[in-house]
């Protein structure tokens, strides 16, 4: 199955200044599985990603062909293939 993830810049960084990662997974794959394939290859990404339960930062925002994840079934969303992953930090300022 084919996963396709979009980064923003300020992530970039941390996935080889890639803008797009194009990732395969098993027929079947969750969201959870998907963060552990990235984590495997940008372990610093990773750390921008998930809290140190491995859950999103609450600040993260994961949408699944537009679609918030934690409006669906967190990280034990099913992916479908082909779906486009956008993950979104929270921006503050003051």
């Amino acid at each position: 199955m084919h996963v396709t993830v979009l980064l923003p810049g300020v992530l970039r960084q941390h996935a080889g200044g890639s803008a797009k990662l194009d990732v395969e997974l098993a027929d079947g794959a969750t969201l959870g599985a998907l963060l552990d394939v990235l984590a495997a290859d940008h372990p610093a990404l990773d750390r921008r990603l998930r809290d140190e339960r491995r859950l999103p930062r609450r600040y993260v925002n994961v949408y699944l062909d537009g679609v918030e994840c934690r409006t669906l079934l967190g990280i034990d969303s099913p992916l479908a293939d082909g779906v486009e992953v956008q993950v979104i930090p929270s921006v503050a300022g003051g």
